[in-house]
């Protein structure tokens, strides 16, 4: 099945900025997350296209070649990223293929070693909203490929050490002339990494590396949203014989709160407040995540009305001011009269004067007659 357009799922235009790109990310990542939505399967399977096509639109030259070469551009950068090392993009293949015809890369004797650096690993954190606003530290377990202590990483038996590739001469690639293309292409006896092990090590095998669950302390900086991402640097997989390590990518979620929604820097609450109240107005206590505060209700509030409390949302993770809580006001209606109640909201209903009681349901009953009578028209 063909892949859906990034900028369509995404529902954003070619030309939208790395803000809009977010913002709209968010906004659809937390209607379609799998926690939302635990009994429908094309929900999960919709938020897993909203989060590639973020990852790639966000990184400017993975959108850059998106943009040219379309989903070709990008998977086999994504497959690298996911499974490991090895696998490359657009911008790599061409790299050494007109590298090697123009004699700007990859000629020899340079000594340049192609060996395999580690994967890039991703790890998945469910956070509080009150951790992502404040900041947390945490440990976490990830299970990786890590450095083999028995040979340090040489992949060689204690005692020995590898030797130099006699086929490609420790460059790790080898030049193989198709008419008038010469073409450079990964050592097949060393496999890029330059280098033979005559006498492996028992531990790992001569890979350098073993299984390892790797015990890491993570700092999550205040403010951090959903598909944020924080990059832990030569914590992903370690390289084959010695090579770099790759990066270890943490992903942030954050769980539902039983009161507050969050709207990028905003956040949002829904208060009940008795029918009394708004009538005849009153001050009211109000939840904020740094404690309570008073909120003057005036006399004759309406359910839907909003109310904002100035920075009293989300100080963002890169800097600028707070956002704003937003209440949004829900007039309760009592339940449960007893008789004696109901007898008294009679009396008081018949001293009303609905065009200056309830104006609006007033005008509202007009434009109904007016319509009617312009229907008999």
């Amino acid at each position: 099945m063909a892949k859906k357009d990034y900028y369509e799922t995404l529902g954003v235009a070619r030309n939208a900025s790395d803000a809009e790109l977010k913002k709209a990310y968010r906004r659809m990542a937390m209607k379609y997350h799998p926690d939302r939505n635990p009994n429908d399967p094309k929900a999960e399977e919709y938020f897993k296209e909203i989060k590639d096509a973020y990852e790639t639109l966000s990184d400017n030259q993975k959108r850059a070649a998106y943009d040219q070469f379309g989903h070709a551009g990008v998977d086999g950068a994504a497959a690298g990223a996911r499974g490991g090392a090895g696998q490359a993009g657009f911008s790599d293949i061409f790299g050494d293929i007109f590298g090697d015809i123009f004699g700007s890369a990859g000629s020899g004797g340079g000594g340049q070693s192609y060996a395999q650096r580690g994967s890039d690993l991703r790890y998945n954190v469910e956070l509080t909203l009150e951790q992502a606003v404040f900041g947390h530290s945490m440990e976490i377990n990830v299970p990786t490929m890590a450095v083999c202590e028995s040979c340090n990483g040489t992949g060689a038996k204690k005692g020995t050490k590898p030797t130099t590739c006699s086929t490609c001469g420790g460059v790790g690639q080898v030049r193989i002339q198709q008419g008038f293309f010469s073409i450079q292409q990964t050592c097949p006896t060393c496999h890029g990494s330059g280098q033979m092990i005559s006498n492996p090590c028992l531990s790992c095998g001569g890979q350098g590396r073993v299984k390892k669950m790797k015990k890491l302390a993570v700092k999550i900086p205040p403010g951090v949203d959903v598909g944020d991402r924080i990059r832990l640097s030569g914590e992903g997989e370690a390289g084959v014989a010695g090579s770099p390590a790759g990066d270890l990518y943490v992903q942030v979620n954050i769980k539902e709160h039983d009161l507050f929604k969050r709207d990028s820097e905003d956040l949002h609450c829904e208060i009940p407040i008795a029918f009394m109240t708004a009538m005849l107005g009153g001050q009211i206590e109000v939840p904020t995540l740094e404690g309570r505060v008073k909120l003057k209700i005036p006399e004759g509030t309406q359910s839907g009305k909003v109310f904002r409390l100035r920075k009293k949302g989300v100080k963002p993770v890169r800097g600028g001011p707070a956002g704003d809580l937003l209440c949004h006001i829900q007039v309760e209606i009592p339940v449960a009269l007893s008789r004696e109640q109901k007898d008294l909201l009679g009396r008081f209903d018949k001293t009303v004067v609905p065009e200056k009681n309830f104006p609006r349901g007033f005008a509202w009953l007009n434009g109904v007659k007016r319509f009617f009578s312009d229907l008999k028209l």
